[in-house]
């Protein structure tokens, strides 16, 4: 019994540094940064079919950039699986490019003109984190804007193909995937 008296003060000078002491007894991590987009440019109309190229300038401090996710939301289909688009080793620090999608799909049985979707861009490094998330809309539609008036970052001479976006767009009657 007087072992425990003689401890109880120990333990209560403890607690305190404990509290004094922000992080504790834990110690602290390095802070990992993930990638950035830094810039990015997609048309958001033309018609079904189009080749769609969906440009984007990327950096990663760490040099880890290891897929670039991509994730279609479809009015009246829901959301499609994410399609993953593993990066080459030359674009693991900086990437300045374009992602290319055959838009046409043979499982789109009824994709009516003024369809929309909303496509999600984002890069994930080697240790799963993501960089911030970009947003393209895009109708389907006979009109659509041609490449004029690109942004300043755009000349298909720096900027290669980083890969192929493989989602089938399924037609609103076409049922589940």
């Amino acid at each position: 019994m007087k072992t425990l008296r003689a401890l109880y003060p120990i333990g209560l000078l403890l607690g305190v540094m404990l509290l004094i002491h922000p992080a504790g007894w834990a110690q602290s991590k390095p802070e990992t940064k993930g990638p950035v987009i830094t810039n990015s440019y997609a048309e958001d109309a033309g018609p079904y079919g189009k080749v769609w190229k969906i440009y984007i300038e990327a950096g990663d401090a760490n040099a880890d950039m290891n897929y670039v996710a991509v994730v279609v939301d479809q009015p009246g289909v829901g959301r499609y699986p994410t399609d993953y688009i593993q990066l080459d080793p030359q674009h693991r620090n900086h990437l300045k490019g374009f992602l290319q999608w055959n838009t046409f799909s043979s499982r789109a049985t009824v994709l009516k003109e003024g369809t929309q979707i909303t496509v999600r861009v984002f890069i994930i490094d080697q240790a799963g984190n993501e960089s911030n998330k970009v947003v393209f809309p895009f109708t389907f539609g006979s009109g659509g804007k041609g490449q004029n008036g690109l942004p300043g970052f755009i000349d298909d001479v720096d900027n290669p193909r980083l890969g192929f976006i493989s989602i089938q767009l399924l037609g609103q009657d076409s049922g589940s995937y």
